[in-house]
């Protein structure tokens, strides 16, 4: 079979480094031709990603300080999922109201994807949430800093374009709603 002629063999794996939301994975393995290599990966598991519109038509969105690139990033409300999650909608769900104090009326799958799989095991669940109404209480994370605000979405895929929205989760969500939606 093709895919065998390509697939790496792992003969360990551990984890290198460890810290609240990510690990680092470190593996031996043996590659198609017989070399023997190390491998390191970014573990950080599924996330859901949510697009959030109210019932106007404005897409909720938060700003959060990002200290790795060391600015304010506006983004979709996100968040890993956690132990015991198996109904991803609900966690679209939960994510959106810890983060931003609104709720849904509805949500729906949109896509899953993998944005990193050269070095990461990450995979992002995206979900459309509709008639959006804010109560007012997030519920966030010792180290989130959020601010909720709305935008039009014309005005996010704009956004996208000329690259004022970089952060690259809620770009690919944002691009691919617009294209398929």
């Amino acid at each position: 079979m093709v895919d065998e002629d390509l697939r790496w063999e792992t003969l360990d794996s551990r984890v290198a480094y460890e810290c609240p939301g990510f690990e680092i994975v470190r593996q031996d393995a043996r590659l198609p031709d017989g070399t023997v290599t190390d491998f390191d990966y970014l573990s950080e598991g599924e996330s859901v990603v949510v697009l959030p519109f109210t019932s106007d038509g404005e897409v909720v969105v938060v700003e959060e300080w990002r200290q790795a690139v060391d600015r304010i990033n506006t983004a979709l409300p996100a968040g890993g999922l956690e132990p015991g999650d198996d109904d991803r909608a609900a966690a679209a769900r939960r994510e959106l109201t810890e983060e931003t104090g609104y709720e849904a009326d509805a949500v729906e799958p949109l896509t899953s994807v993998e944005p990193a799989n050269g070095f990461s095991d990450a995979v992002f669940h995206y979900y459309v949430a509709r008639g959006c109404t804010s109560t007012g209480e997030q519920s966030l994370d010792d180290d989130e800093t959020i601010r909720v605000d709305t935008a039009a979405f014309d005005d996010l895929r704009e956004a996208v374009r000329t690259g004022d929205l970089r952060d690259g989760r809620s770009a690919l969500g944002v691009m691919y709603y617009a294209l398929f939606e």
